[in-house]
C-alpha cells in the first residue's frame, strides 16, 4: 500500500526537528509521554507488536534496502504521521552514527506488578529477571535482549538510574523492548509481590560461597542482578533465598553486567530444559 508524506521538510530550523532533538533528552520525553524509535528493525519489531507511532520520518537517501516503504505504509495505517527529510535534515535527529533513514515518535507505556499476576496460573512456570539501578541504558537494552534470548517471561526494573524509553535502551535491545513485558518499580514492592508469587530470588554477587552452575535454578524463580558500579544492594543480598556468582579464573574479579546476566539465565535454561 502506498503513503503519503503530509510534509516534505528541508530546513534545519524546523520546529518538527528541534522536538525530536529534544526527545533525546529524559525530562522532554517524560511531559510529552513519548519516547523515540530508530531503524528498520526496531520499528519493525514495535508495528508487529501493535505499538502505534504517531510521527514517522523518513529520508529514502538513507535507506539500506527495499523494505522500507512498506514500513511506512504500516506505521501510516496504524496512525503515524508521515514526513519526508532530506538527508541533512535526517542527520540532524537521528542518534545513530549510521542512521538508515526512519524515526518514530511513539507513546510510552507502564507497567506494574499487577500486570504480571497472571504468572504461574497457567502451565508455564515462572522465569523472571530483576534488575535494580542498572546505570548503563545500553547495558539495560543489552539486559533485555538477553532476556528474550532466554526465553524469560519479564523483566523488573528496580529503581532505575536510567530510564526505559531513553534511546540507547530501544537501539540495544533491538526492539525487544517491545516484546518482553518490562515492569519498573521499588525494591521493597518487587520483594513482597514475589514472596506473594513463591517466587524464589537468586541474588547473584562475586561475594557468594555457591557457584551458578551448583544452585538449583528450576522452579518460579527471579534471577536478580545489580548495578554496574556497586553490585547488589544490602536490600538484596539480605532478602534473598539464594546467592550465586560466575567463577573467575583471570584477574577480573566481576564481568559487565549483561554478559553475566546472560551467562546465569542460560544456566538456568539448561536445568530447566528449555527448548
Amino acid at each position: 500500500m502506498p503513503f503519503v508524506a503530509n510534509e516534505k521538510i528541508t530546513s534545519l530550523q524546523n520546529p518538527r526537528l528541534k522536538q525530536l532533538v529534544r526527545l533525546r533528552d529524559r525530562r522532554p520525553r517524560d511531559e510529552a509521554g513519548v519516547f523515540l524509535i530508530e531503524g528498520y528493525r526496531e520499528l519493525r519489531r514495535a508495528l508487529d507488536k501493535g505499538l502505534r507511532p504517531t510521527e514517522l520520518y523518513f529520508a529514502p537517501e538513507w535507506f539500506l534496502g527495499e523494505n522500507e516503504p512498506a514500513l511506512i505504509a504500516q506505521a501510516e495505517a496504524a496512525g503515524a504521521q508521515v514526513f519526508e527529510l532530506t538527508k541533512d535534515a535526517f542527520a540532524k535527529v537521528a542518534y545513530r552514527e549510521r542512521p538508515d533513514g526512519l524515526l518514530a515518535v511513539a507513546p510510552q507505556w507502564h507497567r506494574t506488578l499487577g500486570d504480571l499476576d497472571q504468572l504461574g496460573a497457567g502451565p508455564v512456570t515462572p522465569f523472571l529477571l530483576v534488575v535494580e539501578a542498572i546505570e548503563k541504558p545500553g547495558n539495560l537494552g543489552t539486559l533485555l535482549r538477553g532476556a528474550d534470548a532466554a526465553g524469560v517471561q519479564a523483566v523488573i526494573v528496580c529503581d532505575p538510574v536510567t530510564d526505559l524509553f531513553n534511546p540507547n535502551v530501544v537501539r540495544a535491545s533491538t526492539g525487544v523492548l517491545f516484546s518482553v513485558p518490562v515492569v519498573v518499580a521499588e525494591s521493597a514492592a518487587v520483594r513482597a509481590w514475589l514472596r506473594a508469587k513463591k517466587i524464589r530470588a537468586v541474588a547473584t554477587t562475586p561475594a557468594a560461597a555457591g557457584l551458578h552452575t551448583d544452585a538449583d535454578l528450576r522452579g518460579p524463580l527471579a534471577l536478580v542482578m545489580g548495578s554496574e558500579q556497586y553490585g547488589l544492594s544490602q536490600f538484596w543480598l539480605k532478602e534473598s533465598d539464594a546467592q550465586v556468582r560466575i567463577p573467575m579464573a583471570g584477574q577480573a574479579d566481576s564481568l559487565n553486567v549483561a554478559m553475566a546476566a546472560i551467562i546465569t539465565l542460560f544456566e538456568a535454561v539448561r536445568q530447566r530444559g528449555l527448548k
